[in-house]
């Protein structure tokens, strides 16, 4: 077994994925990176930065017959015998290949796993003022070239043809490895000037862009692939920031002098978490989300107190977190500690008391240091009112799945004006969040935020177990055993046809007691609903009246009605929705134009967390 390692051209190894001289052996996983994924690896590239190393093998050994398939979406150009197959680094090079070749559409998935097919553009202007706004230059569009809001009736952004790609200043990521393109299109544009400035820039960093690869060589036995395969996979992990930051506030001159003594980043933190102990919502905040809203903080410090030159930015990203002095987190630190207190009181008020069921983790991060800004403020009624549409607009609107740092700031920025009234202007989140009717149909497990969302929302209408007659607070959560279960039980539904995407959908499922739950069995509504009577004490009427606390229809479901008692609490639900967003909800299945249901999603975006095996995975 030889290697060597060699540093390979972007544009030349993209010709060789292309044309089939670097394939996949058949043992390699499907394509599966999502959309914001692609275009931060976009982004590594226009900035200049490593993307990490990628491992071929040399084809033409005798004793290693894996069985070679091109890159997913060259099958139609992979026409070459394969020179090299592709053991680490598939999901790069696919998501390159696809972005940067043809008509550069990747066929990707959102955060929650739905499918998209997506087109890549940069803002010229944008990438030529400022190198360090790149995040902000790239953009994701579907696939037309068009991007559309209010429900895809209103046109936002129009990049469909050559022309209105001029007028917009965007180019396409598909044409910055394709000369005779660029030359047409900046010779269409009519802007010598621009064309240097870009070609300067952007263009010679993507021309010039190396990818280093390791080569095992055609002499290298099956038993080592696997080895070397294995190792890839399982290699150490690289440090993070708190790690880095635990060395650097050590190594605090003006701290030592004054206390005798190194400031123990690690023993400080496990302080931090003691005093949220009592906290199960926070029990799963991290020490990187800690230094994060820590960064926000003090960059938003540095924003408002900055004179001349060039404005700080408020930041959460990882180079500006490395950048905290020990000062910058001895200034916020008890501030922010009880800021993640007060964000567990919001959420028990919301009827969110464990972290399994917060929607969305990181969400978190900006709403504590949200209630650090506001202080005391943040407990009045009509600025709470407006941070909680602000956290339902980022769970129902399922936005924090992705480029989250880029939302921490933009939130941060916006929402605290916002909720005081010194700012008309909604937040972009409030802003971006939308819902559909379809939706309901796809939300099927705690996988999906909204799913969760959905569950605190209906508790909080008042509902009480149906056995026990308990409301669900804190203590009655824990002590009830409560979860989310399906109201036409699983069983029942088997047996009647009922569908799979109705059966599991947010729409037939309810917070319920573990007793509740065994008291309902697998039987019809209509024979368990005397069983709940008699367990409860209640009468068919008391029992009915905590049926409607659930925004069940008693008498559907005593009928045993399924479809009809799905169109009444989807209903139900999407006015729910409503109030929480305080917008109106799409009633795409009611026009037939069901865009957000289980058709659209990876299966895996529709399992139970645990249900599916993993299969190995070749990249982090």
């Amino acid at each position: 077994m030889g290697f060597n390692t060699n540093m390979h051209q972007l544009s030349a190894l993209m010709r060789s994925t292309e044309n089939g001289e670097i394939q996949l052996p058949d043992f390699q996983r499907k394509y599966k990176w999502e959309d914001e994924r692609v275009r931060q690896l976009l982004i590594t590239i226009f900035r200049g930065h490593p993307l990490g190393i990628i491992m071929l093998l040399e084809t033409g050994n005798s004793s290693v017959r894996f069985k070679p398939r091109p890159i997913e979406s060259t099958e139609a150009t992979a026409t070459s015998e394969p020179k090299f197959l592709l053991l680490d680094g598939q999901q790069r090079l696919t998501s390159l290949t696809q972005a940067l070749k043809g008509d550069g559409v990747v066929h990707t998935k959102d955060s929650r796993g739905k499918r998209l097919d997506r087109r890549y553009f940069i803002n010229i202007q944008k990438s030529i003022e400022d190198p360090f706004e790149l995040d902000e230059a790239v953009i994701s569009v579907p696939a037309d070239g068009v991007i559309r809001t209010n429900f895809n009736r209103d046109i936002v952004l129009d990049l469909s043809t050559m022309e209105k790609q001029h007028e917009a200043g965007y180019i396409p990521v598909s044409l910055l490895l394709d000369q005779m393109g660029l030359f047409e299109w900046f010779g269409k544009l009519g802007d010598t000037e621009l064309m240097t400035a870009f070609s300067d820039g952007i263009l010679r960093q993507v021309n010039e862009y190396k990818i280093p690869a390791i080569e095992l060589d055609k002499q290298t036995d099956k038993a080592a692939v696997a080895t070397v395969f294995e190792k890839v996979n399982v290699g150490g992990l690289p440090l993070n920031v708190f790690e880095l930051l635990t060395a650097v506030f050590a190594g605090d001159a003006e701290y030592y002098e004054k206390y005798q003594h190194d400031f123990r980043l690690n023993d400080d933190w496990a302080e931090t978490k003691e005093l949220w102990k009592e906290h199960d919502v926070l029990h799963k905040v991290e020490n990187t989300d800690f230094l994060q809203a820590i960064t926000m903080l003090t960059t938003l410090d540095r924003s408002k107190h900055s004179s001349g030159g060039r404005k700080v930015g408020l930041s959460a990203k990882r180079e500006d977190v490395l950048k905290l002095e020990l000062n910058d987190y001895l200034t916020w630190r008890d501030a922010l500690r009880q800021g993640f207190i007060w964000v567990a009181g919001f959420l028990a008020d919301l009827h969110i008391y464990r972290f399994r069921d917060v929607p969305y983790p990181k969400q978190l991060v900006p709403l504590a240091a949200i209630a650090v800004v506001l202080g005391k403020e943040a407990d009045k009624h009509h600025v709470k009112e407006k941070i909680t549409q602000w956290f339902w607009s980022g769970v129902l609107g399922e936005l924090y799945g992705s480029a989250i740092e880029t939302r921490f700031v933009r939130d941060l920025e916006g929402v605290p004006a916002w909720a005081m009234g010194e700012e008309t202007t909604a937040p972009r989140t409030v802003q971006d969040a939308t819902f559909a009717e379809s939706r309901l149909h796809s939300l099927r497990t705690r996988n999906a935020a909204a799913y969760k969302g959905i569950a605190a929302l209906i508790m909080a209408q008042g509902s009480t177990d149906w056995v026990e007659g308990k409301q669900f607070g804190a203590f009655q959560y824990r002590d009830m055993a409560v979860d989310i279960h399906h109201i036409f039980p699983k069983d029942w539904c088997k047996k009647n046809g009922i569908d799979d995407e109705r059966r599991e959908s947010i729409v037939n499922k309810t917070t319920l007691s573990a007793r509740t739950n065994r008291v309902i069995g697998g039987v019809a509504p209509s024979a368990y609903l005397s069983k709940v009577e008699s367990e409860s004490g209640f009468d068919a009427d008391g029992v009915d009246d905590v049926l409607r606390g659930h925004l069940i229809s008693p008498e559907v479901l005593r009928s045993d009605n399924f479809d009809t008692f799905f169109e009444r609490r989807r209903e139900t639900l999407c006015t729910l929705i409503e109030g929480a967003l305080k917008k109106t909800v799409q009633r795409d299945v009611s026009e037939g134009n069901a865009a957000e249901d289980s058709s659209f999603f990876e299966e895996e975006a529709l399992e139970e967390p645990g249900q599916l095996v993993e299969e190995p995975v070749s990249e982090v």
